[in-house]
């Protein structure tokens, strides 16, 4: 099983390169995927007045993260161009809806997470989101239960404004669901997990959750999948345990895969300051050792990754303690690199 995932990332890695179909900003961000097709090389007026329409639905709408259900059943981090309202937050909860607004901008082998006819209150004081839902919450699948918690949650702790949530039904506080009866913790914040790798029970109390980014692909697209494992606490530097456990891999039987060769290797430990982790690989991260090349999605899935860990903000990326790297676009890497605004954008 391990072999055949080698050689799927050998034919997937070529296209990424030649397509960059990640996106890389450059400095200091990742920027959202561009979109190539045939009219690049349309006129100056054409672009100057595409630039403007670009600039005018920027003016009238909010870039938001909605976790939805993919076709392996992964909650999936998708990002929309949703219009500006008085509570983003309520707004992204409502496009959570199945047959809701979201009907008609689901990417295919994408659903919908909440049941048909849930309408919803939130409340969000003191970085708390206590989110009251209508009674048509409770219809739905069994399977999809763990998946509408994280969903909520995942898609509520995106903005600044909200640490945790609570879940109401009709004004009163539930300390289970109501189908599987799974049980809730008072205060559901990222560190509840998401996408839980299959791995046999382990001694809670002495393990630590981290999340990393695996990489899933439909037909025609790839996309980032967070992941949940748990850690033993004998390994107390986390930055690393999330690199080595990014390139270990995901599950053998799970239909994600890595884009880390297994040979890759941290030379040191991760260096903190002020919010900046500096991770220091062997020559195996690059795409190309002659132009020092590191490809878009092979950094993309380290900064997720990494910054997914609280107080760190951004990532400076080393090979043989050098940081004279480029992106697969050509501009130079020196400058760490931030968490990127928009993942797995969605265009229509």
């Amino acid at each position: 099983m391990r072999k055949w995932t080698w050689i799927l990332f050998v034919f997937l890695l070529f296209p990424l390169i030649l397509s960059g179909c990640f996106g890389l900003s450059g400095k200091e961000e990742i920027d959202p995927p561009e979109t190539v097709n045939y009219e690049e090389e349309i006129g100056l007026e054409e672009n100057e007045g595409q630039l403007e329409e670009n600039e005018s639905e920027q003016s009238t709408s909010v870039q938001t993260e909605l976790y939805l259900i993919d076709k392996n059943g992964y909650v999936v981090p998708k990002t929309f161009s949703l219009p500006i309202t008085e509570s983003v937050a309520k707004q992204a909860l409502e496009y959570l809806v199945e047959g809701g607004p979201i009907t008609n901008l689901l990417p295919d082998d994408f659903r919908a997470v909440l049941p048909a006819g849930t309408e919803m209150s939130i409340d969000i004081k003191d970085g708390i989101a206590t989110i009251d839902f209508s009674k048509e919450f409770k219809e739905y699948a069994p399977e999809d239960e763990l998946r509408i918690l994280q969903s909520v949650t995942w898609t509520m702790t995106q903005f600044e404004t909200v640490d945790a949530v609570k879940l109401q039904i009709n004004g009163t506080e539930i300390t289970e669901m109501p189908v599987n009866k799974t049980p809730i913790q008072p205060l559901l914040s990222r560190k509840s997990g998401i996408n839980f790798q299959n791995e046999p029970v382990v001694d809670v109390t002495n393990t630590y959750p981290i999340t990393v980014y695996y990489v899933a692909q439909t037909d025609e697209n790839y996309y980032y999948v967070p992941v949940t494992k748990r850690i033993s606490n004998k390994r107390e530097d986390k930055a690393r345990a999330i690199i080595e456990e990014l390139i270990k891999g995901p599950d053998m039987k799970s239909e994600l895969f890595t884009l880390l060769m297994p040979d890759v290797q941290l030379l040191e430990d991760p260096i903190m300051n002020d919010g900046v982790v500096t991770v220091n690989f062997n020559e195996n991260i690059l795409g190309s050792y002659d132009k020092k090349l590191i490809t878009s999605p092979v950094l993309d899935t380290i900064v997720l990754s990494l910054t997914e860990e609280e107080g760190i903000e951004s990532v400076s990326v080393q090979v043989k303690g050098e940081t004279n790297l480029v992106t697969q676009e050509g501009e130079p890497l020196t400058l760490p690199v931030s968490r990127p605004k928009i993942v797995n954008a969605s265009s229509f």
